[in-house]
C-alpha cells in the first residue's frame, strides 16, 4: 500500500480507533463474572423443594406418611393401578427408593403388589380400600399448601407448567 504524508493523520486516527476498541474487544472475550450463589437456579429450586416438603410434613405426620409415600398414594388414588416402573417414571423416583417405600405401604395395608401374569418381571401396584380411604383424606392437602404459599390453583398450575417445561428440557437429552 502506498501512503503519502497527507494520509498519515488519517492512518494515525485509524490506529487510535483500533487501540481504543481493543479494551472493548478484550472485554467481550473475557468470561462473564461468576454468578453469585444467591442467583443460582439450582439453589433456588433446591430451597423451594425443601420448603415445599417442609410444608407437607406436618400435614402428613398424623397419617404416618412421608412425602414420597404421599405422592404414591395420591397418584394411585387419582389414576388407579400402575406398574412399579410406571409409578417411578411418573413421580421421578428410582426403583431403589420406590421398592422399600412400596414395601412399607404394603405392610400398612395401603397398597397391593402383584406380579403380572403375562410378564412376571412387571409388578402391578394398586391401593387397597384403606389406601383409597386415605387418598380421599389427603385430597385437600395441595390446596392447603397452595394457600400457605399464597398461590391460587391457577397460579400453582402456571408454576407447575413452567417447572415441567424445565424438567423436559433438562431430562430431554439424557433420555435420548
Amino acid at each position: 500500500m502506498h501512503t503519502t504524508a497527507e494520509d498519515a493523520p488519517a492512518l494515525d486516527r485509524a490506529a487510535d480507533e483500533v487501540v481504543d476498541d481493543a479494551p472493548a474487544a478484550a472485554t467481550a472475550l473475557e468470561p462473564p463474572a461468576p454468578m453469585p450463589v444467591s442467583e443460582l437456579l439450582c439453589l433456588a429450586l433446591h430451597r423451594a423443594s425443601r420448603a415445599m416438603t417442609a410444608q407437607y410434613r406436618p400435614l402428613l405426620a398424623p397419617h404416618g406418611l412421608t412425602y414420597p409415600q404421599y405422592l404414591v398414594i395420591s397418584l394411585l388414588h387419582q389414576d388407579g393401578s400402575r406398574t412399579v416402573g410406571g409409578v417411578g417414571e411418573q413421580l421421578g423416583l428410582e426403583s431403589s427408593t420406590l421398592s422399600p417405600l412400596l414395601g412399607r405401604l404394603a405392610e400398612r395395608g395401603l397398597v397391593l403388589r402383584t406380579r403380572a401374569v403375562e410378564d412376571e418381571r412387571r409388578v402391578q401396584v394398586e391401593l387397597t380400600d384403606a389406601g383409597h380411604a386415605l387418598g380421599e383424606q389427603l385430597e385437600g392437602l395441595p390446596d392447603q399448601v397452595c394457600e400457605a404459599a399464597g398461590l391460587s390453583r391457577s397460579g400453582a398450575r402456571g408454576v407447575v407448567a413452567e417447572l415441567m417445561e424445565l424438567v423436559a428440557v433438562l431430562e430431554g437429552p439424557a433420555r435420548h
